[in-house]
């Protein structure tokens, strides 16, 4: 049975997840005859009408992404409710741990018919801390796991993108929630990601991300610099801005690398693809608390190898040995072996590559995982 015709909330943080992440399910929603309202918090006009291209209206609202102000906090989910009941929402889909928080919050007030939360990621508030944070990253991740048991039981259907965090957040928590599902990654549009055969000479490592510790750039840079002394011919690619915050990767050290040629860093993009099919090999060291990434997820659509961590989400874009190498969190040395095992054998880059776009097709075609939503949100009305 297909889902009724609905007035949707997509509600996520920054306008550049819903266009880069959602608008392929918005295109989906619009397409089937429902009304979509995208919130965003930092909207320009440029990207207001870029949401319009889709279909959709953009709905502008206030949330602090980090902080922990609870005044703020209310101010944002009474926000939610009274822009839920002005545009007389009939289905939210709340996506991020603080929209899927205060957003599900908001729609149970405001008496939503249907209720859907998507967990991307445990995120932060889960990822192991250096040794010296314990003590608040525990209080951080106690306060975290309160909210979501406010809010999660009030929610229809929550999706996870990973096993693992399903388990980690209602099992070991003891959140009851009614209907979850696991999706195994938010897709990517494989036509928009092409497979384009993989560069080997020079061989060519690439780095996707934001530029903090935990998506392990730091790894990825002592990496690089160990590597170019023994093999100067071999290239390093960063992609990613400099966050702020302690973090963070600072620009100056950034910098330091790019002066002593160890990376070639292209300043901000907006487009990967042309540099992802420029490369040899992704490389992702995260040891973030991730759903399954996106970077990756790409660079497999494109036919990279992959090398990253055997932490969860990251696990589940890796065969080891057959579409790249899984690599143990913090291990300098494992991730180095791993990439020097392309330079010594640079047939892998293809073998592998090839494997990864075959993994893509099965697991993260956007449209397939689009259809598994909407045939489960019919479920619900």
């Amino acid at each position: 049975m297909p889902l009724k015709p609905q007035s949707i909330a997509v509600v996520g943080s920054i306008a550049s997840t819903i266009l880069g992440f959602r608008a392929d399910l918005i295109s989906d929603f619009v397409a089937a005859g429902h009304t979509v309202f995208a919130f965003a918090t930092d909207y320009t006009e440029q990207t207001k009408a870029a949401v319009r291209k889709l279909g959709a209206i953009p709905v502008d609202y206030q949330l602090s992404r980090f902080g922990l102000n609870p005044f703020a906090e209310l101010k944002t989910t009474w926000q939610l409710y009274r822009l839920f009941k002005q545009h007389c929402i009939s289905l939210s889909f709340c996506y991020f741990a603080k929209p899927v928080i205060y957003g599900t919050l908001a729609a149970w007030l405001a008496k939503v018919p249907i209720r859907v939360a998507k967990i991307e990621g445990l995120g932060r508030a889960f990822t192991e801390p250096a040794s010296g944070m314990r003590r608040r990253a525990k209080l951080v991740r106690a306060f975290q796991v309160l909210l979501y048991k406010l809010s999660l039981p009030k929610a229809h259907l929550v999706f996870f993108l990973n096993p693992e965090d399903q388990a980690d957040l209602l099992i070991h928590n003891r959140i009851p929630v009614g209907n979850s599902h696991v999706l195994g990654g938010i897709g990517v549009n494989l036509q928009r990601y092409p497979q384009v055969p993989p560069v080997t000479e020079p061989i060519r490592f690439i780095f996707v991300g934001r530029l903090l510790n935990e998506k392990g750039i730091r790894y990825f840079l002592t990496a690089a610099q160990a590597l170019k002394k023994r093999y100067p011919y071999v290239e390093f690619v960063v992609l990613g801005e400099p966050d702020s915050g302690s973090y963070a990767l600072s620009r100056q050290e950034l910098q330091f690398y790019v002066q002593q040629d160890i990376i070639y860093y292209p300043g901000r993009v907006q487009n990967v693809i042309p540099f992802l099919t420029q490369s040899s090999v992704f490389v992702l060291p995260t040891y973030y608390r991730e759903g399954v990434p996106r970077s990756t997820q790409e660079a497999m659509a494109v036919g990279r190898a992959i090398i990253t961590t055997d932490m969860p989400g990251c696990r589940q874009t890796v065969i080891d040995g057959e579409n790249g190498f899984l690599v143990m969190p913090h291990n300098q040395e494992a991730l180095e072996q791993a990439m020097l095992q392309f330079i010594q054998q640079p047939a892998l880059i293809n073998a592998m590559g090839q494997k990864s776009r075959e993994m893509a097709e099965k697991h993260f075609n956007v449209q397939q995982i689009n259809t598994t939503i909407i045939k489960l949100l019919a479920t619900l009305q």
